[in-house]
């Protein structure tokens, strides 16, 4: 049995698309994966929005859920839950939030955090 080995010769069309390939994904990451600063803050209680507020004030929000109420503090244009009555602290510990297309949530109290802006991707939708 004789094995042939393949040669592949590299050619200047061939360097000349890589090169355009690299820089048409180097422009569409830019363009499209911002890190905008969010504007605003939607609250959602359950299946029903709570609340949407300007990240520009200083506020703590009380929201009730399913275990209880969910503290959120707004401060200098972040957003974080301070306290939850759900038993892990996983939305506490996620910490301050501040850019457009950022999430936390809490599932045991069915409360949830989303960060809005003019422009909001993330791995789901890019």
């Amino acid at each position: 049995m004789v094995i042939k080995t393949l040669q592949i010769k590299v050619k200047a069309g061939d360097w000349l698309v890589f090169a355009l390939g690299l820089v048409t994904v180097i422009w569409l990451f830019m363009a499209l994966w911002s890190n905008e600063p969010a504007g605003k803050v939607r609250i959602r209680s359950g299946n029903q929005i709570y609340a949407t507020l300007s990240l520009d004030q200083q506020r703590t929000v009380d929201v009730p859920g399913a275990l209880g109420v969910s503290r959120i503090v707004i401060y200098n244009g972040q957003v974080r839950f301070e306290q939850s009555p759900c038993r892990n602290q996983y939305c506490v510990h996620q910490g301050w939030l501040h850019k457009a297309g950022q999430v936390a949530i809490c599932l045991p109290n069915r409360v949830s955090l989303e960060l809005l802006g003019t422009k909001s991707y993330d791995s789901l939708n890019y």
